[in-house]
């Protein structure tokens, strides 16, 4: 391990690591524009120069390793003359439009402008002006303000799997661009943004609307996928702002997908703001107060049994408010739960049936990874960064039973059915030689009818497969729903089952999925209380107007079996409230008052019950058991559970910036499949 020598300050490193590095280990900090700690390492800036004793000139610290007995200065005379030619040098063609600039606040160029800039210009000469790109509803260009640093270019080419983007021509003409007009293709698009250290790309969305220091910042959990990324949620009074990510090396690193990040608009439209109630005669809802709505709707549920009600909960609903729901049903004498609400028939009993067992992170360790019915590149879009991480730096080998799609990376399509996984562990039972083998499924692969043997025979395979070893569990199903593991974990099912269309009540807690819809009696009384007036609402004969998930604390935990704390950015509109709070009133109502009246006390007795919800950050292991159950697999190819990954729940289909998503790259993308046909 080299020994070296930064500022009078002697440091060992591991060797391979860059001067710039070793210096931050240390605490120093080096200016730098090209450099990004997850990015290849292009030196173009010149901005990151120090002074190497023996070097014949300043050398770049990003790309010159450590040696042994180097001696360093970063804070030489020499070396600030050095910085402030090169920034001399980039100011050269840069606009003088800060004042406008969405990066204002926020910019780097401006950062380090302050530290080696000059007070005034020596270039007499005429400006260059670059043309700006369309690349797509999201992302919005000023490029004369690029520094050609390459950022962009990079992370498509080696995180998103991209290649639109690339550096044109050369000397004073060249500059950032695509090769054929077309939008930028990647479901991650908008972290360019957060990694461009100027001005040149900036949210389309956001243009225009706030300072970053008008903002209040509050650190969330998204909720848009089942990976639990960490966001923060930047608000100005009662509106979301924007949605950025939250560094967390365990899930998401420092990436979040453009549904993350751009839906956020969708929190603003087509609101549910006050209680509803439908008139018996006209069949149309309309707005009542919350006294009333309780009284009706308690009145109501005196009417029932608790074997004829029924109890949903949808895919953004946080832990206190299922485990709300799951008091009051208990309260009235139900059991009949179910937290699947897109049909899925796989066993729960065992925890390692239905976790992510081997931890995001550890598809860093693995060496092999077969896909079973699912599609990371829509189903979590971070997710499938990591695996084209992982493939680039070992070629990993990547098979695919089901759909052929586009996955950023090439892989070995083994099949479309679950026949056709039988028999690839058949085939290559003991003959794997893969140390770290990982199997993801998707979660849809179990929403049919033989779903528990489904979960049988892929058991069986992850068996013979090599996936599962003292020291290594490779059986991992990738859930869609930010909470869905965690209703699971506080037993939000029905252990015996139920028809929902022989249930007079059905209790919709944000539950929009067709699935649930579809099968309920005509005739039955149906309570939908969530944010938007989606599917859910219309059915509904009685609406209690919720929050949504930047309007609320939860805890939601990940597909991992991870829980995690998301806190309130902005108060719901109007009459809505947190929905927990509305069933504790409820229950009042009903006079089975639930023993609890603030969010400690929820909390308390959650994690009373299921201790795993007070570990935060920690991932709930389930040890392998026996589950699924033997049975006739069906002949149906297995599908994946998105089509359209802009639209899949009631927030993005909301958003009006995600219905310009579906309309610059799904249906352009249709019309070329047609084309080609």
């Amino acid at each position: 391990m080299p020994k070296l020598t930064i500022n009078d300050q002697e440091i060992e490193v591991e060797a391979g690591t860059s001067i710039l590095q070793a210096a931050e280990q240390l605490g120093i900090e080096i200016p730098r524009f090209c450099y990004h700690d997850r990015l290849s390492v292009p030196a173009n800036c010149r901005m990151c120069l120090v002074e190497l004793e023996g070097a014949p000139k300043l050398v770049a610290s990003c790309a010159m390793a450590a040696g042994d007995n180097m001696i360093v200065r970063t804070d030489s005379e020499k070396v600030k003359k050095g910085r402030q030619g090169v920034m001399e040098m980039l100011l050269i063609n840069h606009p003088l439009d800060c004042p406008i600039c969405d990066q204002g606040g926020e910019c780097d160029l401006q950062d380090q402008a302050v530290a080696y800039g000059y007070d005034r210009s020596r270039y007499a000469e005429n400006k260059r002006a670059v043309k700006d790109k369309n690349l797509g509803p999201l992302i919005k260009t000023i490029m004369t303000r690029c520094i050609n640093c390459t950022r962009c270019v990079r992370f498509g080419e080696e995180v998103a799997g991209v290649t639109e983007l690339g550096q044109l021509n050369r000397g004073e003409d060249a500059e950032i661009g695509t090769f054929i007009e077309a939008a930028v293709t990647t479901e991650m698009s908008g972290n360019m943004i957060d990694i461009c250290p100027v001005g040149a790309l900036t949210s389309k969305p956001y243009a225009f609307t706030a300072r970053p220091w008008e903002l209040r910042k509050t650190e969330s959990i998204d909720v848009h996928d089942g990976l639990g990324c960490n966001i923060r949620v930047d608000s100005r009074g009662s509106e979301v702002m924007r949605v950025l990510p939250r560094l967390n090396e365990e899930i998401n690193e420092e990436w979040i997908d453009d549904r993350a990040r751009f839906a956020y608009d969708g929190l603003k439209k087509n609101r549910i703001d006050t209680p509803y109630i439908r008139d018996s005669k006209t069949q149309k809802l309309h707005a009542v107060s919350w006294e009333e709505a309780f009284t009706y709707a308690a009145d109501k549920l005196r009417t029932f049994k608790g074997s004829n009600m029924a109890a949903f909960v949808g895919d953004m609903c946080s832990t206190e408010e299922v485990i709300a729901l799951k008091d009051l049903m208990a309260a009235l004498g139900s059991d009949n739960l179910e937290c699947r609400v897109d049909g899925e028939q796989f066993d729960i009993n065992e925890k390692a049936g239905y976790l992510f067992n081997s931890t995001i992170a550890g598809i860093d360790e693995a060496d092999a990874i077969l896909l079973v019915g699912v599609n990371p590149r829509h189903e979590a879009a971070v997710l499938n960064a990591r695996i084209r991480r992982n493939w680039l730096e070992k070629r990993m080998p990547v098979s695919v039973i089901g759909p052929e799609i586009d996955l950023t990376y090439p892989y070995y399509h083994a099949g479309t059915s679950i026949q056709d996984v039988v028999k690839m562990a058949k085939d290559h039972k003991g003959k794997v030689k893969a140390e770290r083998p990982i199997m993801i499924i998707g979660s849809g692969v179990f929403a049919r009818e033989d779903g528990a043997a489904v979960q049988a025979a892929l058991r069986q395979a992850a068996i013979d497969l090599g996936c599962i070893k003292d020291d290594w569990n490779g059986y991992n199903v990738l859930h869609s729903a930010a909470n869905r593991v965690g209703a699971m974990q506080v037993e939000f099912f029905s252990k015996e089952g139920f028809n929902p269309a022989q249930m007079g009540m059905v209790y919709l807690l944000n539950v929009d999925t067709p699935h649930v819809l579809e099968s309920i009696h005509p005739q039955a009384l149906v309570i939908y209380q969530g944010h938007h007036g989606d599917e859910g609402a219309r059915r509904a004969d009685i609406i209690f107007p919720g929050a949504a998930y930047t309007e609320k604390h939860g805890i939601y935990m990940n597909t991992e079996g991870r829980p995690q704390m998301a806190k309130k950015a902005v108060d719901a509109p109007g009459e809505a409230r947190e929905d927990w709070r509305i069933l504790r009133a409820l229950s009042s109502y009903c006079n089975k008052a639930l023993r609890y009246d603030d969010l400690f006390q929820i909390r308390e007795r959650i994690v009373n019950e299921y201790p795993q919800f007070g570990l935060m950050e920690e991932v709930a292991v389930g040890s392998w058991g026996d589950f699924g159950s033997k049975g006739k697999l069906l002949e149906e190819d297995l599908k994946p559970r998105y089509e359209n990954f802009y639209q899949t729940n009631v927030i993005t289909r909301a958003s009006s910036t995600m219905k310009a998503c579906v309309a610059e790259f799904v249906k352009q993308e249709e019309r070329v499949l047609e084309a080609a046909e």
